[in-house]
């Protein structure tokens, strides 16, 4: 336009090598172990943050995915439509193991790995992660079963990606569908009935209010029998070739995650498969309801670290009142709180990937019973809140839908409702502290390792262990926030710069600590936190 020149604009960010750009992802995963997976993440970096793969993750989120109850004859095929760039999304997510590399080659570290590879995609491109993680949470659920697992973890474990119904497809991903209208998380209140039909097969008969990625393989389903609650494996195609009776009702019309369909599915005759004792539905998703949880902290902390990308690089090229932003001393602030908040989340998301993994002692395994839950309250709480303020640094343009934080924040608070509300992690953790107490011991453990350096975290510590006592389900979300935010301290003591972790300290723990980002306390060293984003 002759009577104007575009200036003081940020360049596009794309193009970036994602892994080697975030700086505590990378520490974490030489840390614990995975470092034979740095050049394969590299790579998975360097894809994610082409402009190719950032267009395909707007365009999957624009294009939205269409219900097709019906053919053109009216005969009902209950299929979702997505755009081919939402199928360019999830193939290379699994192609990259994104999925369920940690079950198909177990190392050391293979857990860690999977969860880095799992971040990166989920970083920019978070709809699709939804059937990533019920694919990997499914595998750990099979086990119950010995005859489905040999039938479906092959497929699962594949890294080709068919997206189309069929019979005898070499892979697979896996769906879920829990939830009832009734019941909500108290899936004990369900009503979808299930009737064996004298084969070895048996017969569902309800309604789903939440059935995720609908056009998966096979999904996890609870339903009552006569012995109780039971979980049952529901094939969308039959071994035969024809279709499963799959009746999908709609799709949700959700404030986020808009490239992955959620739907209401009605179950009239539908054949099942019988997946660990019956009465013991609960118990055999228990394993898969812990991984699905953790990836909720993954993603969260995928989504903090592309706020903190993103605000890092506006304010690096964007110039006010005669100097950069990121030379301002209140901007300086807000970016230097908002890196702290998601390198804790980073940190605590891939301790908790390495306890998961095959080797990891039994001390490991206490530890994450407990941990996994304190950090999906904590971590996925507080990523809303996280991406708005990230948001705000763009100004304008971070509210407008061309570019991501937007839709990121609207992302944000499904990772807090999915897998357990914030009230139902809490009174889980509850239960953890009262009967498990090898889980409490083990968590302790890990806090203890951090004492002697902060005085403000060694109080915060005895005050825990107080409290732990003196828990009631009244107190219980504050418990929860206080062993959250300590066990992110320990490990950042532990493992971050010296400048970190004083700045995480001072400004969650200590006397002076704010209620909104950019509340620092005085004296801290926001600069050099401010370039490890």
């Amino acid at each position: 336009m002759p009577t104007h020149t575009v200036v003081n604009q940020a360049p596009p960010r794309v193009d970036v090598d994602e892994f080697a750009a975030n700086l505590p992802l990378r520490e974490a995963v030489e840390r614990h172990d995975a470092d034979w997976a740095v050049a394969d993440l590299g790579a998975v970096g360097r894809l994610v943050g082409s402009s190719g793969f950032q267009a395909d993750a707007e365009r999957a989120n624009v294009r939205e995915p269409q219900l097709r109850a019906f053919d053109r004859w009216g005969d009902r095929i209950d299929e979702v439509d997505y755009d081919e760039s939402y199928h360019r999304v999830i193939r290379e997510a699994v192609a990259a193991g994104a999925h369920t590399s940690a079950w198909a080659e177990p190392r050391p570290g293979a857990n860690v790995a999977r969860a880095a590879a799992f971040m990166l995609f989920a970083q920019v491109e978070p709809g699709h992660a939804c059937p990533v993680s019920m694919s990997h949470a499914a595998v750990a659920a099979l086990a119950a079963s010995p005859e489905l697992a040999a039938e479906w973890a092959p497929r699962l474990l594949s890294r080709e990606y068919d997206g189309r119904l069929g019979a005898n497809k070499p892979s697979a991903l896996f769906g879920m569908a829990m939830t009832e209208k009734q019941g909500g998380s108290d899936v004990r209140a369900n009503t979808t009935r299930a009737l064996a039909d004298g084969d070895g097969r048996w017969l569902l008969t309800g309604h789903k209010w939440f059935c995720s990625a609908p056009m998966s393989d096979a999904f996890l389903v609870l339903a009552q029998t006569a012995g109780g609650l039971s979980c049952f494996v529901v094939p969308r195609v039959l071994e035969d070739g024809t279709r499963n009776v799959f009746l999908i009702q709609r799709l949700k019309d959700k404030l986020g995650n808009r490239s992955n369909a959620s739907s209401e599915v009605e179950f009239d005759g539908t054949v099942g498969h019988l997946l660990g004792e019956e009465g013991r539905g609960v118990r055999t998703i228990l394993e898969m309801v812990n991984r699905t949880r953790l990836d909720c902290v993954l993603g969260t902390a995928a989504g903090m670290r592309q706020g903190v990308a993103e605000a890092a690089w506006h304010v690096r090229h964007r110039s006010a009142f005669g100097k950069r932003l990121v030379d301002q001393p209140a901007m300086t602030a807000v970016l230097a709180d908002l890196a702290l908040e998601s390198e804790a989340a980073t940190a605590v998301a891939l301790r908790l990937a390495r306890a998961h993994d095959d080797d990891a002692p039994e001390a490991d395994v206490a530890f994450r019973r407990l941990a996994t839950a304190v950090s999906k309250y904590w971590v996925c709480k507080r990523g809303p809140g996280h991406a708005y303020e990230a948001m705000e640094c763009l100004g304008g343009n971070g509210y407008t839908e061309v570019f991501p934080l937007a839709r990121r924040y609207r992302e944000q608070p499904v990772m807090a409702i999915w897998e357990g509300s914030g009230n139902v992690i809490a009174l889980d953790v509850l239960r953890a502290l009262g009967r498990e107490p090898a889980s409490v011991e083990a968590f302790d453990a890990e806090l203890a390792a951090a004492r002697g350096v902060h005085a403000a975290y060694d109080v915060h510590h005895d005050r825990l262990r107080g409290a732990i006592s003196a828990a009631d389900e009244a107190s219980a979300r504050s418990l929860v926030a206080a062993l959250a935010v300590g066990l992110q301290a320990s490990l950042l003591i532990r493992h971050a710069p010296a400048a970190v972790a004083d700045a995480f300290v001072a400004s969650r723990l200590g006397p002076d600590r704010g209620s909104l980002y950019g509340e620092l306390p005085s004296g801290l060293d926001v600069t050099s936190i401010a370039g490890r984003a």
